[in-house]
This record gives C-alpha cells, structure tokens and sequence, in this order.
C-alpha cells in the first residue's frame, strides 16, 4: 500500500495492527517511515523509539545476548527501528542521545551493517566528505 502511495489505507491498516499487538516492531518502524516522509519528525521519532525501545526491553529480558547479527531477519525490525530513531534524533538536535543508541546498536552488531557510524557523519557533515587529517599528521616526539 505505501509503495502504491495508498498512505491513508496503509496509515488505518497500521494503526490496526498496532491496536492488537503494539509490540509489533516492523510495524512502528513502517510508520515511522511513513512519518519521516511526510516531514514529521517527532511522530517518526516516536514510532522508530517505540520499536526500538521494545526491542531494547526484550533484549534486556534475555541478558543482552550477543552478537545479535543484523543478517538475522527476526533482528532486521529491531536495528532498522534502531537507525530510523538515530537519524530522528539527530535531525531533532539530539546528538548525544543518536550516539548513545548507535553505540548499543553497534555493541550487538560490530559490523555495523546499517553503517550507522558513516550516517551520523554524513548527518553531521551536510554530505561533505570527511578528510581524517591525523594520519598525515604524526605525534612530535617531544610531546
């Protein structure tokens, strides 16, 4: 339906879902999409945070196994809610708290698939490349 561009049918078919399992992660995370493109990035941030937040919850149930790989489909729901809820956060002026997930996210995940390191940069950087300038630059001896 969102690929048709049926927003309304699939915004009430969502809703739906949400009204008899709210624990239905892929489902905050396609209507934090759907917020996302229509420029509301608070009701984004609250939908990708409640996916994430209840994927967080489980997690901490079941002591925080790890690795929790990406390339697992039953996780992709979790990781997506995960980096939808970084850039809202970091759209919204939240920097520190985008850290703070990306951190947890990359802590079960150390191959960070989403990429969600080079995200916040681009984020940060308004998609001006980045130039790491220390390497050119070794530490003087004397220091």
């Amino acid at each position: 339906m969102i690929e048709a561009g049926e927003m309304d049918v699939a915004l009430d078919e969502l809703r739906w879902l949400l009204s008899g399992c709210g624990e239905f992660i892929a489902a905050h995370v396609l209507l934090g999409k759907v917020a996302r493109a229509g420029d509301d990035l608070p009701l984004a941030r609250g939908h990708y945070g409640a996916g994430y937040q209840l994927g967080l919850q489980t997690l901490r149930r079941a002591k925080m196994p790890k690795p929790l790989l990406y390339l697992q489909l039953a996780n992709q729901p979790f990781f997506e809610a995960g980096q939808g809820l970084v850039w809202s956060l970091e759209k919204l002026g939240k920097p520190q708290m985008a850290e703070e997930i990306v951190a947890t996210l990359i802590e079960l995940d150390p191959s960070d698939p989403l990429r969600l390191r080079s995200m916040l940069d681009e984020l940060r950087s308004g998609g001006a490349p980045i130039i790491n300038l220390s390497p050119r630059f070794p530490k003087r001896v004397d220091e």
